[in-house]
């Protein structure tokens, strides 16, 4: 069986706070314990937030809490072609379908299914909508 892999996944999109210090702790002490591998992964596909001085302070700051990863660090920037690859592959497949609903929609609808125990109905703009919207993956 093949060793257990951590990873802790930070945007650069400000300081790491507690929580972000503590998630990371966890991961890399579980990695060690474990025989794991460690690794660190920059969410940084929002480019109008992140920030390369975020970034260099993560690599310091976890450094500083005496984390070390692999390398190299896997930057999700880099990955856009693998991820358009995929999506065309799900819809070759027929697993996706077009989403109308906003984030806080979607939210809502998740908040909700969850309160009610079943499935949430779908927005009635959907079939208003019917050739608009972002991709979403069924599941």
């Amino acid at each position: 069986m093949p060793p257990p892999v951590f990873r802790f996944a930070p945007s650069p999109n400000g300081y790491l706070h507690l929580g972000h210090a503590y998630s990371a702790l966890l991961n890399f002490d579980l990695a060690r314990r474990r025989g794991g591998r460690f690794l660190l992964r920059i969410e940084d596909i929002d480019a109008t937030r992140c920030r390369p001085e975020f970034e260099a302070a993560i690599y310091e700051d976890l450094a500083w809490l005496g984390i070390a990863w692999e390398t190299p660090v896997r930057r999700q920037s880099e990955h856009f072609a693998g991820y358009r690859e995929a999506v065309e592959k799900l819809s070759a497949q027929g697993l996706i379908y077009p989403s109308f609903e906003s984030r806080a929609e979607i939210a809502r609808l998740v908040a909700q299914r969850e309160t009610d125990g079943a499935m949430a109905a779908r927005s009635r703009r959907r079939a208003a909508l019917s050739g608009r919207g972002e991709i979403a993956v069924a599941g």
